[in-house]
């Protein structure tokens, strides 16, 4: 293919400049995902979960997260929803993998970027916010029956919402 330049703008196989291609462009052409943001905040052996207050999965045991806002950076979310759902401000975070299972979501085509930070528990206060009925630190345990969770209750990995388990396997190396 060659392309061809006029006063220093080079011009697509239609003959196109970038301006005139965007002009033209029907952003609508392909589906568009949702987008959100999982954090996992971590201290050595323990997880900060919220209990969902709605639906899906209303009571069962998340990360806190959430959906972006538009135009807003996928980092940006995890430390909103961290702060919204947990009063926690986020420190230093680390991206733990991009999450894209069809299905993964009931609510339809929903991809999450998740996040890890680790922390010292002892200097936090968390408190439940937004739509997270409860905030609650757990001690982790991985077996080959899979996770447990052991806190103010105990319970496995079946109690976890959407994908988490896997995040959360995922955040400690598992």
């Amino acid at each position: 293919m060659t392309q061809k330049s006029t006063s220093s703008q080079i011009l697509d196989k239609n003959g196109l400049t970038e301006k005139e291609f965007l002009l033209r462009y029907n952003a609508d052409k392909y589906p568009k995902p949702s987008l959100t943001a999982d954090i996992c905040v971590v201290d050595h052996d323990q997880i900060l979960l919220v209990k969902r207050g709605n639906h899906p999965y209303i009571g069962k045991w998340a990360l806190p997260g959430g959906f972006a806002d538009r135009n807003e950076a996928l980092e940006d979310t995890a430390r909103r929803e961290l702060k919204e759902e947990t009063s926690l401000d986020a420190e230093a975070i680390s991206l733990i993998g991009v999450y894209s299972r069809p299905g993964r979501d009931p609510r339809g085509w929903v991809v999450s970027a998740a996040y890890r930070m680790d922390v010292d528990r002892s200097r936090l206060d968390a408190k439940a916010g937004d739509d997270a009925a409860k905030a609650e630190w757990f001690t982790v345990s991985f077996s080959e029956e899979g996770m447990r969770f052991e806190g103010d209750g105990s319970f496995d990995e079946s109690e976890l919402a959407f994908d988490h388990a896997e995040i959360i396997r995922d955040a400690f190396g598992r």
